[in-house]
């Protein structure tokens, strides 16, 4: 279903025949499309927070029931104890992201989880205390490593080395990210960057950013909250050290849903490596003795601090349902023929005074294309606002679109960009 853009079509009926030979169609229909005067609604904004799945309330209600009918005992009760609803995901997260079960855990949220792996993984020397991020990364990313690196007595201004695109561009250039981990080479503690850009939609190259930080002595982690489900990841292989996600974007698991965090068996595995201690972190064996003295469990899930939080991992549950059935690989070759589509019709209209800031390399992007507006933007998202399509605006001048193979459509891709096309040609 990859096709090059000579082989594309710009008319309803190509939409839809793409539509038809579509072997993953069918999973839309597990998915809530919310509508509009009766009629099904576009929904491109799955970057920012997911559909709900169909069966996220027969879950919800029956968990209630649970509650209702078993109270405490609800913890060990025969069909899925909250006892152990941390762990039921694992397996299906560990092969989203391409790691071992051991090394994933959903617990807390993202920035939680980006704190508490800074604090085992930021341990700046004298030698060693730089760290390399993103320019303009999503605010929180910011405001950790800010925050991290007052922690040690250190000045952000100094400590912090943000990587921004060239003059005239919009989007990172690999080598220049490369060149960066050597220049500092020697005073770099850490690489820590998004697996995808939130704003500009560019995929990083992740597996070559983790050993150019490892030649120079660094260590390396990934906020992945607008990769994972997004794209296929090899975090194990790969070998990056540590990471963490949110599960509400494209893993669809409800606003505010529960977060993730990878450790990389070389550390989740080594007791030596600190870690903040909670009850539900230290070795189960040991656990219900109730004693003094933390002893971590194996794996990632040594960094969880509490019990499962079982009302607010409802909905990852009934994602991963659906994730189960299909393969990370089947979801990716959709995604590329969506989003080349999306980049073909929309390439077209850029006559009108818009440019897609996303690379038209479909190996350096995900799902997402980022459309940046000299003028007449808002207009534009205002008219689609009110013609059907959920979409997102980001300060000062861009629209952010992200066709997800889960749930989108060709016709929609096609729908959208004619949308486009006729608000323009009205406006002229």
């Amino acid at each position: 279903m990859i096709l090059k853009a000579e082989e594309f079509q710009n008319n309803l009926e190509y939409a839809r025949f793409m539509d038809d030979i579509d072997s993953l169609f069918s999973i839309r229909h597990r998915f809530q499309i919310p509508e509009k005067d009766g009629k099904q609604i576009i929904y491109f904004c799955g970057n920012s927070l997911g559909l709900k799945p169909a069966s996220t309330a027969y879950l919800m209600d029956k968990e209630l029931k649970k509650w209702g009918d078993l109270a405490v005992d609800g913890h060990f009760a025969e069909e899925d104890p909250w006892f152990s609803y941390s762990e039921d995901n694992r397996a299906s997260l560990a092969r989203i992201v391409g790691a071992k079960m051991q090394e994933v855990i959903p617990m807390n949220s993202l920035t939680v989880n980006l704190h508490l792996l800074m604090i085992s993984f930021y341990k700046p020397t004298k030698e060693r205390y730089k760290i390399i991020m993103e320019g303009g990364a999503f605010p929180s990313d910011q405001y950790a490593m800010e925050t991290q690196v007052r922690m040690h007595g250190l000045n952000p201004e100094e400590v912090i080395i943000e990587l921004h695109p060239r003059e005239g561009e919009y989007t990172l250039r690999e080598e220049d990210i490369f060149n960066t981990i050597e220049e500092h080479g020697e005073s770099l503690a850490l690489v820590m960057m998004a697996g995808v850009h939130y704003y500009t939609g560019q995929y990083y190259p992740l597996r070559e950013i983790t050993e150019k930080a490892h030649k120079v002595g660094a260590l390396c982690g990934f906020d992945l909250a607008h990769a994972t489900g997004n794209l296929p990841l090899e975090l194990h292989d790969w070998n990056v050290d540590f990471a963490c996600w949110c599960s509400y974007k494209y893993l669809n698991s409800g606003p505010g849903a529960v977060g993730v965090a990878f450790v990389h068996e070389k550390w989740a595995n080594d007791p030596d490596v600190f870690r903040l201690g909670g009850w539900w972190g230290n070795d189960p064996k040991t656990r219900f003795k109730m004693e003094k003295g933390f002893l971590p469990a194996k794996g990632a899930q040594s960094w969880q601090m509490s019990n499962a939080p079982v009302f607010n991992m409802i909905g990852l549950k009934a994602s991963m349902d659906i994730f189960d059935t299909v393969a990370m690989a089947d979801l990716r070759k959709k995604s590329i023929a969506l989003t080349n589509y999306l980049y073909f019709l929309l390439n077209d209209l850029t006559k009108f005074g818009f440019k897609i800031i996303t690379p038209e390399n479909p190996n350096q992007r995900g799902a997402q294309l980022s459309l940046l507006f000299k003028d007449k933007g808002k207009e534009l998202f205002d008219y689609l606002t009110e013609n059907g399509v959920v979409m997102d605006w980001r300060e000062p001048n861009v629209i952010r679109i992200a066709p997800v193979p889960l749930y989108n459509t060709f016709e929609e891709v096609y729908t959208f960009a004619k949308l486009v096309e006729n608000y323009f040609n009205q406006e002229n």
